[in-house]
């Protein structure tokens, strides 16, 4: 089996390289208010489908009938439209 190359090393000529300052990153960017929020409209949304199937159609708004899931899905979609903000 044939040996490998053994790698010569240059004398004195490295130095290690020294490690920069580490720089604290302002991660309060002003949008606490939306992991709350988007958590919420979660929570509104899945409560209003859930109290939709619960009642057999009479709450949240019997008026509505059926359309109580696509309000339930639209507060869903607003909790992502939201999380879009989250940095």
């Amino acid at each position: 089996m044939p040996k490998s190359r053994v790698r010569k090393k240059k004398d004195g000529s490295y130095a290690p390289s020294e490690k920069p300052a580490a720089t604290k990153l302002d991660m309060s960017s002003g949008r606490r208010w939306v992991a709350p929020l988007m958590l919420a409209l979660f929570g509104i949304g899945l409560a209003w489908i859930v109290v939709y199937y619960m009642t057999k159609a009479d709450l949240p708004v019997g008026a509505l009938g059926d359309w109580n899931i696509v309000v339930g899905f639209g507060f869903i979609a607003l909790g992502f439209v939201v999380s879009t903000q989250w940095k």
